[in-house]
């Protein structure tokens, strides 16, 4: 993959807004597929070398565990904002800022929270949160930000689905020699059967989340970044930009 001077620019722009003394919270939102995750290691890695500590963390681990949602007949809408335990994920947020905070970890593998993969953030100068459920600010009667940032990672739907399609692909090879995999249940189906599944998947489930739900955080964010169809940068700026 080819440098991208827009990661650079981001970066920038964060250890400016840094205070020392105390964490930056920055959240960092989009799409199902986006590239969230991906970015923030990026942004991570570059923080790094401006001798910032930077810990990134994922908002799944605040989802809802699979028992809980099965219970709750909310499997299948996994990522939408009543499957997250939302007080839960503003708390750890809010006390990263000043001590150390516990951060549960969900597993793409088994689709899951694991109890194992437990982390502890011990105030960061940065901390990125990565994930979905981070429109709060767009009117969900939260008392308060725990964000000092928040971006929103911004691209063309028909992008979108193309990289959810990949990446259930990925994950569906990666399940070959894995049966603990979630993926491993759809090994009996053929490559074209399972492409066709995990459109399904986006068009039933990740774009109306997306469309009702995500995007509210776009207005609000403090940077927009946008990328294109080849995941690189094209542009930062703000909601209005």
């Amino acid at each position: 993959m080819r440098p991208d001077p827009g990661i650079d620019d981001l970066a920038g722009r964060l250890a400016s807004a840094c205070a020392k003394g105390r964490t930056l919270v920055t959240g960092l939102t989009g799409a199902v597929s986006a590239g969230k995750s991906t970015l923030a290691g990026q942004l991570a890695s570059r923080l790094a070398d401006r001798g910032l500590s930077v810990e990134v963390i994922s908002t799944d681990g605040f989802l809802k565990p699979n028992a809980v949602l099965t219970a709750e007949g909310a499997l299948d809408l996994k990522g939408w904002p009543h499957t997250y335990d939302t007080p839960a994920m503003l708390s750890a947020l809010a006390a990263a800022a000043t001590g150390p905070v516990e951060i549960p970890v969900h597993s793409h593998v088994t689709y899951d929270i694991d109890p194992a993969l437990a982390r502890r953030i011990d105030r960061p100068d940065i901390l990125i949160a990565e994930g979905l459920n981070l429109h709060f600010r767009a009117g969900e009667g939260v008392a308060s930000d725990p964000l000092d940032l928040l971006l929103y990672l911004d691209a063309e739907e028909a992008d979108l689905e193309a990289w959810y399609v990949a990446r259930f692909l990925g994950f569906w090879e990666g399940a070959e020699h894995d049966p603990a995999s979630f993926y491993a249940r759809f090994r009996a189906m053929d490559r074209e059967a399972v492409a066709g599944l995990a459109r399904r998947v986006w068009e039933g489930v990740n774009l109306p989340n997306l469309r009702q739900h995500i995007v509210r955080a776009r207005p609000v964010a403090d940077l927009v970044v946008r990328k294109g169809a080849d995941h690189a940068i094209t542009g930062i700026g703000g909601p209005g930009d």
